[in-house]
């Protein structure tokens, strides 16, 4: 059996799993379509949301970004872990015991205002949107690869895919086809990991194979990768080199974007009790920690694995030839996904090899003029092919390659549902029912939020096409502004006093500066060529604006404090509502004993 066809037996049964499902958990009320009828066990809301959580960012890019970086996207791992405990402490179990359906419904009932509800939608559509423009490219790649058509006809069939069980299935179905879906990419992430980890280290826990010995060598796999790659003119994997500020910047900016994401805590408005929530993010910990631990080890064996093929004399020897990649079996991927256009070589200097080097860096550029090379002859590897062609380079049997190519599927539109769901909530039940038309049936509600989706999903499509950057680097920049608009106001709603003026201000301001400084890095609702600063030479000082999502939240705080304390306090019901959600239930006063 060929391997299109193992793909389209892995990925066919996959679709045919998550579709059964919807139609099984078919939403009929708007209880079920936004909240799955508040009756999701902690366990299985751990797995959905892990799920919703670990998108085509962590499946398929967030490997790779580290693979060929190193220790300074352990941010990326840093970030959105820590989020989640921001999440399940400050957030989660008060976000449930108010008892909304949406983020924008606890806006706008704690900052009494309907303006503050409708800024909210704002805030959610714009990052959910952006978000999941990194799905649809996540799912592009996927579809590019394994069932070998293009980038444009991929994201029209998981398009497809998305409408068929989101739409229909609401939170409900979403919820169990996330499920499953987790199921599919934990399984599809980690085997391929054990194998490469058997093959280097000899350990079958890849965590564990990371800093173990390399087989062949003898030596501990880091240090060997480290003097690979020095070899070659690239900098020490295992060392920091970017700058520390816009680490932490970017970092903490992840964190609080995490804590802040719409569809993520929709999640925990679906469990039945306020403990549960926080059962909820605990095992949401759990599930996660299975892909979180693994990726830095998949980045750096797949780094030492392609450094070995394009140099299989060692790097002191010659490259790999031509011919060699032509007509070697183990070399069929770079064939394959050279036909995809995210991979590319060129021999420049016409002597039948192709080097792989770092040709901006001195040293290497002094070697290269002596030895007549002419640049570095990998033109091109984008990073979100790293995950999915792993299995390949690695020359793991068909069966394997088929799962990660479900798998990468799976994290994608799991993730894109979610979304789609949160900015279909947001239209449906805060837009329509919230503010233009409150006496809406519950029927016309349903219809409404299925229609917002369905345009969502066409508006998604479209932006997939021309992503700002890679599948992570694009939900980073969703992070920021979730980062900026969103946790600041939920953070405000339960621990402080601050009133709808100041809320409002606070949104629309961290919004806004967010948004302009991302478009002047990465172009004008991230039309190509139109951006005035790039990531490589930031407009404030080493600030990117993958990272200026806290510097957003900053200002959102600062300007919801200031326009709070010059007018008028919250009224008292509402200062017994925030004590009533932050209090436990038969709380009373401290006793002197």
């Amino acid at each position: 059996m060929d391997q299109f066809t193992i793909n389209l037996l892995f990925v066919g049964a996959s679709f045919a799993l998550y579709i059964g499902i919807a139609i099984w958990a078919r939403a009929g009320s708007t209880s079920e379509f936004y909240a799955a009828g508040r009756g999701v066990h902690p366990v299985t809301n751990g797995m959905a949301t892990a799920a919703d959580w670990m998108s085509a960012a962590s499946f398929i890019s967030m490997a790779g970004l580290i693979a060929f970086t190193g220790y300074d996207n352990s941010s990326f791992l840093m970030g959105w872990t820590g989020g989640y405990v921001l999440l399940a402490l400050l957030l989660a179990p008060y976000l449930r015991k108010f008892g909304k359906y949406t983020v924008s419904e606890f806006i706008g009932d704690r900052f009494y205002s309907p303006t503050a509800r409708v800024v909210a939608v704002i805030c959610l559509i714009v990052a959910s949107t952006t978000y999941v423009i990194g799905q649809m490219t996540g799912v592009g790649v996927a579809f590019g690869r394994f069932l070998e058509v293009s980038n444009t006809a991929g994201l029209l069939i998981g398009a497809c895919v998305v409408f068929a069980y989101a739409v229909f299935g609401g939170m409900k179905g979403v919820t169990y086809t996330q499920v499953a879906q987790y199921c599919v990419l934990i399984t599809a992430y980690t085997i391929p990991a054990i194998f490469i980890s058997l093959q280097l280290t000899g350990t079958p826990v890849p965590a564990l194979g990371l800093f173990g010995d390399h087989v062949a060598s003898g030596e501990p796999l880091l240090a060997k990768l480290d003097t690979i790659v020095t070899e070659l003119g690239f900098k020490e994997y295992t060392l920091h080199h970017s700058n520390t500020l816009n680490m932490v910047l970017f970092t903490l900016s992840l964190m609080i974007g995490t804590a802040g994401l719409p569809h993520v805590i929709m999640r925990f408005f679906t469990v039945p009790r306020v403990a549960d929530a926080r059962w909820s993010a605990g095992w949401t910990l759990v599930f996660i920690a299975l892909l979180y631990l693994t990726a830095p080890a998949v980045g750096a064996m797949a780094r030492l694995n392609i450094t070995d093929m394009m140099w299989p004399n060692g790097t002191d020897g010659e490259a790999v030839s031509v011919e060699q990649i032509e007509n070697d079996a183990r070399y069929d991927w770079m064939a394959t996904w050279q036909k995809t256009g995210l991979l590319a070589w060129e021999d420049k200097n016409g002597d039948g090899k192709i080097q792989y080097y770092n040709d901006k860096s001195e040293s290497m550029q002094a070697k290269a003029a002596e030895k007549g090379w002419e640049g570095n002859e990998l033109t091109k590897f984008n990073r979100d092919i790293l995950v999915l062609a792993n299995p390949e380079i690695a020359n793991l049997p068909g069966w394997v390659i088929g799962l990660v190519a479900a798998g990468g599927l799976a994290a994608a539109l799991s993730t894109a549902a979610g979304l789609l769901l949160a900015i279909s909530s947001a239209v449906s039940h805060d837009l329509i029912k919230g503010s233009i038309n409150p006496q809406i049936s519950e029927k016309g509600e349903l219809l409404s939020a299925r229609i917002a989706m369905a345009v969502a999903i066409v508006v998604a499509t479209y932006l997939g096409l021309n992503p700002p950057g890679f599948a992570a680097q694009t939900v980073a920049l969703a992070f920021g502004l979730a980062a900026a608009s969103i946790f600041p106001a939920l953070m405000m709603g339960i621990f402080t006093k601050v009133n709808n003026k100041g809320a409002v201000a606070g949104m629309l301001s961290g919004l806004i500066v967010t948004l302009i400084y991302i478009f002047l890095h990465k172009g004008w609702l991230f039309i190509p060529d139109t951006n005035s600063f790039t990531d490589a030479d930031p407009l404030l000082g080493p600030i990117k604006s993958t990272s200026f999502g806290a510097v957003g939240a900053l200002v959102n705080f600062t300007v919801a404090y200031f326009v709070s304390k010059s007018s008028e306090p919250i009224p008292a019901e509402i200062e017994q509502l925030v004590e009533s959600v932050r209090v436990p239930r038969g709380a009373g006063a401290a006793q002197d004993h």
